[in-house]
């Protein structure tokens, strides 16, 4: 029976008689992680809805590719050369489909002009590096942490788009998506650290501990996932729950011929789903009001409608006007802004006082 060691060197032949199959073995695994992944998107593209009957499978594939972390490394050590790279693979292609799959959830719930834009752009470096297979080995071979690192993003975006869905308060989502990623990453900490299994647990426990109250106090910068903003609109009513006469601008003299204005926000969430939500109302980026509405509940099509009214417009409300919709915890679910034009000046208004300048004009000279 041919030993680990036999299987390589014929790899290594066969690529040695056929040059041009080495684009295969630096690029096959590259498309090979993307077909899949595309393959995920494809089979899951249902929506946000359904996110908890496949949350369950990736995560045991996750946690797999977690054991076999732990695996390779003792594969490694007795030369099994072969199937350590064949493990290497797999939890590459392992951390591939699971990012990508997570980039539209999170996109949908992103809200690019702001400040929770960064967790998507990471998730989209970490799609692209265990994508491009060059790129993640060499990442990996200067610093053998990075797994552990992508690792910790996937789980961490999983469980804090996974937890809402179980029934789980939102007040406590964050604080296990952050500390309970790492708290699963242990068996491969216990690889990477090389010291005895009680000190590894206490320093990932206390790590995780510190990791959990850090995602907490930026939540700010976490998009709301599973929440998204499905429409989002000032007008000048609403009936029925449907915004009438609609408007992204509008002059000053028009809005105080309606007395007030009102934004209206859709806001989807998977069924079981609810969450209290509120509105910021802002003009010109300075906060004028902080109107609790009521409580989201998921399920409907097309998202939970609600919106909040404005009365005090000012004797001046030209300017930009903005509305943040955010959950009660202060993370940012989406925004909606309305321009209001200054009145735009009378040609005879202006008439007289530049006939009276005229006239002094002509007086001065004679």
């Amino acid at each position: 029976m041919p030993t680990a060691a036999d299987l390589q060197a014929a790899l290594s032949g066969f690529l040695d008689r056929h040059p041009r199959r080495r684009w295969a073995r630096t690029w096959g695994i590259s498309v090979a992680s993307l077909v899949t992944g595309l393959a995920t998107l494809f089979l899951f593209r249902r929506g946000v809805e359904y996110f908890p009957l496949f949350i369950g499978y990736l995560l045991i594939l996750w946690l797999t590719g977690v054991v076999f972390v732990g695996v390779r490394q003792s594969l490694a050590n007795r030369g099994a050369r072969a199937l350590s790279v064949a493990l290497d693979y797999t939890v590459q292609t392992l951390l591939h489909g699971l990012l990508l799959f997570l980039l539209p959830i999170y996109y949908a719930s992103t809200t690019l002009t702001s400040g929770n834009v960064w967790l998507l752009i990471v998730l989209v470096a970490a799609t692209t590096l265990t994508t491009i297979d060059p790129w993640y080995r060499a990442v990996l071979t200067r610093a053998r942490w990075a797994e552990i690192a992508l690792f910790w993003v996937g789980l961490f975006a999983s469980l804090n788009a996974a937890c809402p869905l179980i029934g789980l308060a939102t007040e406590w989502t964050l604080f296990l998506s952050g500390s309970l990623g790492l708290l699963i990453l242990i068996p491969a900490f216990g690889q990477y650290l090389r010291i005895s299994w009680p000190a590894v647990i206490l320093r990932v426990t206390l790590s995780a501990s510190v990791l959990a109250v850090c995602v907490w106090w930026a939540r700010g910068w976490i998009p709301p996932v599973p929440l998204y903003l499905t429409r989002a609109t000032f007008a000048k009513a609403i009936e029925q729950l449907e915004p009438l006469e609609p408007v992204t601008r509008i002059s000053s003299e028009e809005l105080h011929a309606w007395g007030r204005v009102a934004a209206f926000t859709a806001i989807a969430a998977p069924a079981g789903l609810a969450e209290p939500v509120y509105h910021v109302w802002k003009k010109n980026g300075r906060t004028l009001n902080h109107m609790l509405l009521t409580t989201v509940r998921g399920g409907r099509r097309g998202g939970f409608r609600t919106y909040s009214w404005k009365t005090e417009l000012g004797s001046d409300p030209a300017g930009l006007w903005q509305v943040d919709i955010r959950t009660v915890h202060g993370q940012l679910i989406g925004r909606v802004h309305l321009l209001v034009t200054a009145p735009e000046l009378n040609p005879e208004i202006l008439e007289p006082p530049r006939r009276q300048i005229r006239q002094d004009l002509e007086g001065s000279e004679s």
